[in-house]
């Protein structure tokens, strides 16, 4: 990873490097791109269920998210046929709210993902259909197996992280750029509360890009990219002149997050219909009967 920003270490973190982007452990154990983006997009997508059905904070959820992305970068990273999508996102689920004031015992976060991989697609989170409660139940032998993985995940993950799970989400800073730039007053109006809220949906939409945006970007970057794309969506008018460079951001690199951001919602558009008749691999099983299948 690339260190942290100097002097502003607090607002930064680390990022993937070019040859960390270029390989990754799972294309090297044969996994397909496609294959890849589809099984990162399905964990990503269990690991906002989960910390909706556990009630944690938008920012936790969102630093598991990142946790689990960053853990399958690069070559020495983690492989989706060595540790599953669904075992690395509740481990990631799991550091996230261990280090917030608000942390989950290992048991409602494995009631939770069995109670989340028990349905027969998974593509509807965190609404599914009506199905019977055995298919989720988990027995106080399952429960210690599973908190058994959780653990030994977690490890790996730490271990392969080198231990840096520090993540800072750029939502907070969004809202303080908002205000900076006269457009969210203390007493918002209905614009000023439509502009943040699209703001927060590209930011909260960002975290499935395809292009990895949270590993490979500042968060100062993405909040400026949101701010400036959801400012042209509802309609405000921003400050004139190059405003973004305040913050630190040149124009080449804020032209190129604004188009990865418009088109994260038709990639997953496109994700969800791909497989909305059958569950996208999560295990080391089904993601080698998967590979098994194209071959």
């Amino acid at each position: 990873m690339v260190p942290e920003v100097d002097g502003l270490s607090s607002l930064s973190n680390p990022l993937a490097t070019v040859e960390q982007l270029s390989d990754s452990s799972s294309s090297l154990d044969g996994v397909p791109p496609a294959l890849e983006s589809s099984v990162r997009y399905a964990g990503l997508q269990i690991t906002q269920a989960a910390g909706i059905l556990l009630r944690l904070p938008q920012e936790i959820v969102a630093q598991a998210m990142v946790i689990f992305t960053r853990f399958y970068i690069g070559p020495e990273g983690g492989s989706f046929r060595v540790n599953g999508a669904k075992d690395v996102s509740a481990a990631s689920v799991y550091i996230a709210a261990k280090l917030s004031p608000d942390p989950r015992t290992t048991r409602s976060i494995c009631n939770v993902y069995a109670y989340l991989t028990s349905r027969p697609t998974r593509q509807a989170f965190p609404d599914p259909p009506a199905h019977d409660p055995e298919s989720y139940f988990l027995s106080e032998g399952g429960y210690h197996s599973a908190r058994a993985l959780l653990l030994q995940t977690e490890t790996i993950i730490l271990r392969t992280l080198s231990f840096d799970t520090k993540v800072v989400i750029p939502h907070h800073l969004a809202l303080t750029y908002l205000q900076t730039l006269g457009v969210l007053p203390s007493v918002p109006s209905s614009t000023s509360r439509a502009l943040a809220s699209r703001t927060l949906g590209h930011l909260n939409l960002a975290l499935f890009s395809p292009q990895l945006l949270y590993v490979t970007h500042q968060p100062m970057t993405l909040a400026v990219a949101a701010i400036y794309l959801a400012a042209r969506e509802v309609g405000v008018k921003l400050p004139s002149g190059e405003w973004w460079e305040v913050f630190d951001v040149d124009r080449e690199e804020l032209g190129f997050l604004v188009v990865a951001l418009k088109s994260c919602e038709g990639w997953i558009k496109a994700e969800s219909e791909k497989w909305h008749d059958r569950s996208c691999p999560l295990t080391v099983d089904e993601i080698n009967l998967e590979i098994k299948g194209m071959s």
